[in-house]
């Protein structure tokens, strides 16, 4: 068996007004986070931790902010293809770890669906995916809620 891991981090700023997605599901916040698509930072940080346990580049390159195709897409499509796309190396995921940076809304009351909705599109048990929450103790952008980060580590294999 062949076992690889990757790391993923992305960001977003927060804007008022916006719709907020944070781990494939919609989170009523009087700010939500501003891109190219729904702007879901945790799902972009698993897509780039497996792109990159697979050794297949990152999301800019497979779904490029230029592209039409990708203007307001929800990210658990870019999630499901990217599952796909490593799938085509013949890896499979084994487990997701990951954090998500935010000083305001408070999301451990969110996580467990989190969990469940993310497990359903990468077709993992939810057991295989682990979401941890920090404030940044109001220190840099995060804590000055003017953005959201979020880090993840993928650990894939094949046989």
């Amino acid at each position: 068996m062949k076992i690889r891991v990757g790391f993923g981090f992305d960001v977003h700023q927060l804007q008022e007004g916006k719709p907020f997605y944070l781990g494939g599901i919609e989170i009523s916040h009087f700010k939500g986070a501003v891109g190219h698509s729904d702007a879901d930072v945790l799902i972009h940080a698993i897509c780039d931790a497996l792109l990159g346990a697979a050794n297949m580049r990152d999301i800019g390159f497979h779904f490029s902010d230029k592209s039409l195709e990708f203007k307001g897409i929800d990210s658990k499509i870019l999630l499901k293809r990217t599952t796909d796309i490593i799938a085509t190396k013949g890896y499979s995921i084994s487990n997701i770890d990951c954090t998500i940076c935010l000083q305001q809304p408070k999301i451990s009351a969110f996580i467990p669906l989190m969990q469940e909705t993310l497990a359903k599109v990468m077709n993992i048990d939810k057991d295989d995916i682990s979401i941890k929450a920090t404030t940044t103790e109001k220190l840099g952008f995060e804590g000055r809620e003017e953005g959201v980060s979020a880090y993840a580590v993928a650990l894939i294999h094949k046989d």
